[in-house]
């Protein structure tokens, strides 16, 4: 076999037409051997005799897409020093465009024997583990382009690839489940319908299913745990995990833009699949330890500020390299819009405190291709002082969990909440507004994987965690969920009804809130997990999304459309800037962009604010007082709304203000089974007194 020294950059293995070049970062390694495996078992070993800034790289001719490989470490294994190298361990090669295979968990993948964990384990991993795949590069995108979706008109749609497709009955068998099902012109459509104009998905970089799980016979169904920050996970695919994977992926995304559609990845930069020091050794561990993780003061152990056992060192030059790669490759090679970080306050970590100052957004902030696509942050972990929610750079955006918080307490009951709510309603500028950011910062969301669906929101006041295993310990005990009268499944109709009424609230609460909302996949159809509000390990039924039977009369679907088209087609619910609370110059408007009424129809006062047991108000939000140009720098003019809240437990009669307008259109009623009434329907005049039920909102339009 022929060996060229081959160039130090890039990292990984580059196909270019003739051969590939192979690269891989160790400081603590005293030689590396790239083996070249072979579906008969054997592999042959050549070592990357070329070192650059401990970089040890090779060319080899005739080496072609689909040959796997990985690399072995020969170096120091001395836990007592961080050093845990073992040419035993066949590695994964962290920028592995692609993974073929799975671990199987033997003792061979751990660098310890059990019972014995500091001890050396020589036994031989290759057999047990997965492989680096060699990919071709070469895809044909035709006339492909980024939606570039501006994120007032966003809406997002939360999903798992195979939690999405895994039921629906137009798709094939074999597609169900996969990257190709995403593509599919019946999971499209079913989005386009909905007016989701991005698909936010769940991970898929390449993870690992832990070995805990898989001896119960569960599985890391979430895919919160990577080991490859390069590769399409290749569970997902339909056809293949040689190269086959990214072809998929790539097709999937392909589709998605012409239809319109955003592609938004969740992405797990916090921590690998490794563990903690009783965890396998499968890529990153064996090649450098110290360099990749952030050791505690003994450096046999892992500091963990996200709850799996380990923290990647977000001050190694190599660990942000690595993650800079990898956000360029997913938006320059495989077209993605964005990406949503998880435990993005793990990244800010740089040395203890969360620094929004830190070297990572440095280099998002200044780099041409990842500052232009969407960012947003979960700003929290699990660290101490790790609730950063407010507090990210102005480029990013947030989820906003004060905005779930408080949009759960009103709608449950709970007292004192008004005044905040009318904050989150209006975008957060508590939050968003002193840093020059805009209420398009807030990431707003009733639900999400984590945590109940919506069914579950209003049919449980506890956590039903059983089929975890861990006896129900698992998962977030505080929920601020109300079951409506009855725990659980129920065949009392007023339960149902009121359960029934309440999703209504929540999707109309999030489609009329200023910021950007997000949807989770199901919701739409009232999807329930049976109580489980952590199915991170469940790759069932309980955890896919049930597809309603054609004919079915469930209104919710049709109502949550009808919510995200009013939403779009309606600026005013989708501002750009925040309110003024006052008349906006130069729209010859005398009326405020926006006004607050007690039910009676009178101006809050802060005594209305402040009083405990508050829990219904109108807002009015003024079409002719957008502040905020359009493209062209043309005045934005749009319909007015008056937007009734009654989040009490009893009936309410509500005076529409007499100086807002003198006709009214009911648009949304969601005391009604469908929400919406007819357009001929109900009307309203100034003064008129409306009764709405208890727990309902109603929506009135005034034309411009």
């Amino acid at each position: 076999m022929q060996v060229w020294p081959g160039e130090a950059y890039p990292l990984g293995a580059t196909y270019d037409g003739a051969g590939t070049n192979f690269a891989v970062f160790s400081e603590a390694a005293d030689r590396i051997e790239l083996c070249l495996l072979h579906d008969d078992g054997s592999e042959t070993a050549v070592e990357l005799r070329e070192t650059d800034a401990f970089v040890r790289h090779a060319y080899l001719p005739g080496v072609m897409p689909g040959q796997r490989y990985g690399f072995r470490v020969h170096g120091p294994y001395a836990p007592e020093r961080g050093q845990r190298c073992n040419s035993a361990k066949l590695l994964l090669d962290p920028y592995a465009k692609a993974v073929s295979g799975s671990v199987d968990w033997g003792e061979s993948v751990y660098g310890y024997h059990f019972g014995e964990p500091d001890g050396r384990n020589d036994m031989d991993s290759a057999p047990h583990t997965m492989t680096s795949v060699v990919v071709n590069p070469y895809f044909d995108w035709g006339d492909d382009r980024l939606p570039r979706t501006d994120y007032h008109k966003t809406v997002l749609y939360e999903a798992h690839v195979k939690g999405l497709t895994m039921t629906h009955p137009a798709l094939p068998p074999e597609l169900r489940g996969t990257y190709a099902a995403l593509a599919h012109p019946a999971i499209i459509e079913h989005l386009t319908e909905l007016g989701v104009t991005a698909l936010e998905l769940m991970p898929v970089h390449q993870f690992v299913n832990d070995h805990r799980l898989a001896d119960a016979g569960l599985s890391n169904y979430w895919g919160y745990n990577t080991i490859g920050f390069f590769a399409p996970h290749n569970a997902y695919a339909s056809w293949g995990d040689r190269g086959q994977q990214v072809l998929e992926f790539k097709s999937a995304v392909r589709a998605l833009h012409e239809a319109g559609i955003e592609v938004i990845l969740d992405v797990v930069y916090n921590h690998t699949a490794e563990g903690n020091h009783l965890g396998p050794t499968l890529s990153f561990r064996g090649l450098d330890n110290a360099s990749y993780y952030r050791l505690t003061d003994d450096p046999r152990y892992y500091m963990d500020t996200t709850g799996t056992g380990n923290s990647l060192l977000m001050r190694s030059p190599h660990v942000l390299q690595m993650i800079m790669d990898s956000l360029r490759y997913w938006v320059l090679e495989m077209h993605v819009d964005g990406f949503r970080f998880d435990l993005a306050a793990t990244l800010a970590r740089q040395f203890h405190e969360v620094d929004r100052l830190s070297s990572f957004f440095d280099l998002v902030q200044q780099d041409p291709v990842v500052s232009q696509v969407k960012l947003i942050a979960e700003p929290w972990d699990v660290g101490e002082g790790g609730y950063q929610v407010g507090n990210f750079p102005p480029m990013w955006t947030e989820w906003n969990g004060k905005y779930r918080d408080t949009v759960r307490d009103l709608w449950r009951g709970e007292p004192r909440t008004l005044a905040e709510f009318a904050g989150r309603l209006t975008g957060s500028s508590d939050l968003y507004q002193d840093d020059g950011r805009r209420p398009l910062a807030s990431i707003n969301f009733v639900t999400c994987h984590d945590g109940f669906t919506m069914h579950d929101l209003v049919s449980y006041n506890e956590k039903h965690n059983e089929a975890n295993g861990e006896d129900n310990r698992d998962g977030e005990s505080f929920n601020r969920s109300w079951n409506c009268g009855a725990e659980g499944e129920t065949e009392d109709t007023d339960v149902l009804e009121l359960r029934a009424r309440q999703m209504r609230n929540f999707m109309a609460t999030l489609m009329l809130s200023q910021g950007v909302p997000m949807l989770s996949h199901g919701d739409e159809f009232a999807r329930t997990q049976g109580g489980n509000n952590n199915a991170y390990c469940q790759d069932s039924e309980l955890a896919w999304v049930r597809w309603p039977e054609k004919g079915s009369k469930d209104t919710l679907p049709a109502f949550t459309r009808a919510m995200v088209w009013l939403r779009r087609d309606h600026p005013v619910f989708r501002r750009r800037r925040f309110f003024h609370g006052r008349p906006v110059e130069g729209t010859h408007d005398e009326l405020s962009d926006i006004a607050w009424f007690t039910p009676e129809g009178e101006e809050m006062t802060q005594r209305d604010w402040g009083a405990s047991q508050a829990m219904a108000l109108s807002v009015f939000l003024n079409g002719n007082a957008i502040s905020e140009p359009g493209p062209r720098g043309e005045r934005i003019q749009d319909d007015s709304f008056l937007l009734m809240f009654n989040a009490s437990p009893q009936a309410m009669e509500f005076v529409v203000p007499i100086n807002h307008g003198k006709q009214w259109q009911v648009v949304v009623d969601t005391a009604r089974p469908d929400g919406v009434p007819p357009a001929d329907g109900p009307k309203a005049a100034a003064g008129d007194r409306l009764t709405l039920k208890d727990r309902s909102l109603t929506v009135l339009q005034r034309p411009a």
